[in-house]
């Protein structure tokens, strides 16, 4: 279980680890400049500064267990058996370091529910996923991987 502070501890919040995503600014600005309505960040883990710099979008976030984490709501979900209900209607679904078969997952979900996928990867795990185009963006500290679906291209 992850450590909470006594003020999180009192609402019901996990406090967040120290240090932070680097880039986070530059990558919630390319979400909140090419996105509207409905964003997930699938398994948003202890680290939600992406998920809260997107506000003012209609931003969800899942991981292995629901709580409200600095203020973002995170919903129970396992990408690899997903609710496809958390998903629908999302213009935009998006994870921070997942491995391999995470993406995997989510690109599979991405087709399902008919949106883009975002991930900003750890290292040189990139996902090649058939029916996307993936397109490798630099954009301040941050750098990352958009994949739509070919059929949009």
């Amino acid at each position: 279980m992850a450590p909470e502070t006594e003020e999180a501890g009192r609402k019901g919040e996990q406090a967040q680890l120290p240090g932070g995503v680097r880039g986070a600014e530059e990558l919630a600005g390319f979400i909140r400049d090419g996105y509207s309505g409905k964003v997930v960040e699938v398994g948003v883990g202890l680290r939600p500064e992406v998920a809260r710099l997107c506000r003012p979008l209609q931003l969800l976030a899942t991981d292995k267990e629901s709580r409200i984490l600095s203020g973002v709501r995170v919903v129970k979900d396992d990408i690899f058996s997903p609710a496809l209900e958390v998903y629908s209607g999302a213009s935009l679904i998006y994870s921070i370091r997942p491995p391999l078969e995470v993406q995997q997952a989510m690109g599979e979900l991405a087709k399902k529910v008919s949106c883009d996928m975002l991930i900003r990867p750890l290292g040189d795990e990139i996902a090649d996923l058939p029916g996307f185009s993936r397109i490798l963006i630099n954009r301040g500290w941050a750098r990352f991987y958009l994949y739509k679906l070919k059929s949009e291209v």
